[in-house]
């Protein structure tokens, strides 16, 4: 497996890619993982996830200091590296997480060798962009020529995936594709426990990375704007280049006392938030899944979402949650106040219906599609049994000037 982001890197990308090397060694397979080294210290050694080992080759890499945290292997380097552990390795099948770097250093070598080559997509160009200080003009034509380039990575895989059909659909349309498999990154429900009784006080959540593209500001202005009365609480698990400005913006509003930033949480501190929490919230604009708000309906709680995206595809209106307009403050402040005000057995059952939704993502089924990926099976078999029989309408708005990039035009009159 070949990933630019992988523990201890905290984000979507990196827990799918440790959850599914974890889960095929468990299934008897021997995993190899190529990423970027941690730090300064590279070289190959065994590390231990969920109980298994799994080899992982940590290359030489440099930080990205307009990032928090992100570390890269240069990119005219990645394809020597990548060829040397080929060499070493022998593998039957390669699957790379996203085309970029090591992504497209381990198709490129693997073509000539008649490995199997699966891929993943869990890119969002923007998120990536939004970290290059290059102005908007520069980042519209690196955009352009990332994605003609990204079209020679993903036409030499023997099969394509991305965890849902919208993200299919968005990959299918910018990369000039057909085919694309939806299987979702999956969870394990049995990991997190819900907790149906009356919560002494409201709690709000946020889970994930503190960063632009979740507009996490719209959130915080959202709760500014909610009675004081109701009693509730913000609390923001994660951390990000967002952070600081973000407690700013809380002092700002005036709801820095109810509202807590607890960055980077340990596991099992992430489970008893998600335990004792109301309500799960999400504004993000950008995600190809969300692992969190599937942790959230593992944790029988309501979701709040932004209405981008993947999100609608685990967030049914009124079923589980509600939807609102992306950037739309007014809208969250309504969705979070009728979950906040509805009674208590309503509150229960929007959270027993998202309990029941994320059955659909159980990881055995994620485990279970691609080890039939890495045997042979063809993408048009394992299509029978992935998501793909979703909807296939581009319901999200794609930027007419850049022909690549999602954007989702916030409501500036609501704020």
């Amino acid at each position: 497996m070949a990933a630019d982001t992988f523990p201890p890197n905290i984000n979507g990308a990196a827990k799918f890619t440790v959850n599914l090397a974890s889960g095929m060694a468990a299934r008897g397979l021997d995993v190899h993982v190529v990423a970027p080294a941690a730090s300064r210290r590279h070289g190959t050694w065994q590390e231990t996830y969920d109980g298994q080992r799994i080899t992982v080759h940590r290359l030489p890499s440099d930080r990205w200091w307009p990032h928090d945290w992100l570390r890269y292997v240069k990119p005219w380097m990645a394809r020597h590296y990548m060829r040397k552990v080929l060499d070493k390795v022998q593998p039957d099948v390669v699957h790379y997480q996203s085309a970029v770097v090591l992504g497209r250093a381990v198709v490129r070598e693997a073509e000539g060798r008649d490995i199997r080559i699966i891929g993943t997509n869990h890119l969002m160009l923007e998120n990536m962009l939004e970290h290059t200080m290059l102005p908007a003009p520069v980042q519209t034509w690196a955009s352009k020529v990332w994605w003609r380039d990204a079209h020679k990575t993903f036409a030499a895989t023997a099969a394509l995936t991305t965890p849902t059909r919208r993200a299919a659909d968005f990959l299918e349309h910018n990369g000039d594709l057909e085919g694309v498999l939806a299987i979702s990154c999956g969870i394990r429900k049995s990991d997190y426990a819900a907790d149906w009784a009356q919560k002494d006080a409201p709690r709000i959540l946020f889970v994930g990375r503190v960063t632009g593209e979740k507009q996490i500001d719209v959130l915080i202005k959202a709760f500014a704007k909610l009675d004081p009365a109701l009693g509730a609480r913000l609390e923001i698990a994660g951390g990000g280049d967002q952070k600081v400005h973000l407690e700013k913006l809380a002092r700002d509003l005036g709801v820095a006392d109810r509202t807590k930033f607890y960055g980077y949480v340990s596991d099992e501190e992430l489970r008893n938030l998600y335990t004792n929490a109301t309500v799960f919230a999400i504004p993000s604009i950008a995600e190809l899944q969300s692992i969190a708000t599937m942790e959230a309906m593992a944790s029988g709680l309501p979701v709040v979402a932004a209405n981008a995206m993947a999100l609608p595809h685990l967030v049914h209106d009124g079923q589980n949650g509600y939807l609102f307009a992306p950037g739309n403050v007014e809208e969250c402040r309504v969705a979070l106040e009728r979950v906040l005000t509805a009674p208590q057995e309503e509150r229960v059952r929007l959270g027993q219906e998202g309990y029941r939704l994320v059955d659909a993502h159980d990881i055995d089924a994620t485990m279970a599609l691609f080890e039939r990926l890495y045997r042979g099976e063809s993408a048009q078999d394992v299509a029978k049994d992935s998501a793909n029989e979703q909807d296939h309408s581009l319901d999200f708005v794609v930027e007419a000037v850049t022909g690549s990039i999602p954007t989702v035009r916030r409501d500036k009159s609501a704020e």
